[in-house]
């Protein structure tokens, strides 16, 4: 027997071990490309998401105005009170 010969047990062994490692490779491969696939979905999404934040700033810019509308609300609201109980009482509706 040639020194540098394998016996056929050594040559299964040494096969199944080039078959397993094209295989381990084969799925790495795999499952990198699946990672960047997910990494672009992931990316395309957050700039939709950038962009909303923006329109949502752009939405919230005039905030400031909130407290003088509610104020003027109140205004209107405790100015409708004042009719009404003074209508109420014109009536005889509400008891002073």
């Amino acid at each position: 027997m040639h020194p540098l010969a394998m016996n056929p047990t050594e040559h299964t062994v040494w096969l199944t071990a080039i078959i397993i490692g094209f295989v381990v490779v084969l799925a790495v491969a795999a499952l990198l490309s699946v990672l960047i696939y997910y990494v672009k979905i992931i990316d395309r999404r957050v700039v939709a998401v950038r962009e909303t934040l923006k329109a949502a700033e752009t939405n919230t810019s005039s905030t400031v105005l909130i407290p003088q509308v509610a104020d003027g609300v109140e205004a209107v609201l405790a100015e409708g009170l004042q009719h009404h109980l003074f209508l109420g009482r014109v009536l005889g509706k509400v008891k002073s």
